[in-house]
């Protein structure tokens, strides 16, 4: 157990693992994990499609999320905007697989993100947190 908690405390290895789930959404679904569709053994008839009420709502719940992320750049440590930044280069193809195009947007998308919540971050923030620290009162 101390090895679990040492492992899920660190960092790099969460990053990992969350981006090793990337392409497969970590297997996740309703019933649990979907062996079949991890593996790639999954038939594409046995996936519905979207009726077009599915997708304009998708649609809006991706530009919700979009949003909420720009929102959240504005606000991140200089830290968290270097760490989203590796994990868009970290987003490619599994092993043994091509760079797909939708896989090379989705980076230059998260980079995007970033890029368009800099207008609403404060101006030296952090510089500016770290003088007012070091000056003593009075």
């Amino acid at each position: 157990m101390p090895d679990e908690a040492r492992a899920a405390a660190d960092p790099p290895r969460l990053r990992q693992g969350a981006l090793s789930r990337w392409d497969n959404e970590g297997g996740a679904s309703r019933q649990g994990r979907e062996e079949n569709a991890i593996n790639g053994n999954a038939e594409l008839t046995d996936i519905p499609l979207l009726s077009n009420a599915e997708v304009v709502h998708l649609r809006i719940r991706v530009i919700a999320l979009e949003n909420l992320m720009i929102a959240l750049f504005a606000e991140a440590s200089d830290r968290q905007i270097a760490v989203a930044r590796e994990m868009a280069a970290f987003v490619a193809p599994r092993p043994g697989f091509t760079r797909h195009p939708l896989t090379i947007h989705a980076a230059c998308h998260m980079i995007d993100l970033i890029e368009r919540a800099a207008p609403f971050r404060p101006a030296g923030r952090d510089e500016r947190s770290s003088i007012g620290e070091a000056q003593p009162d009075g």
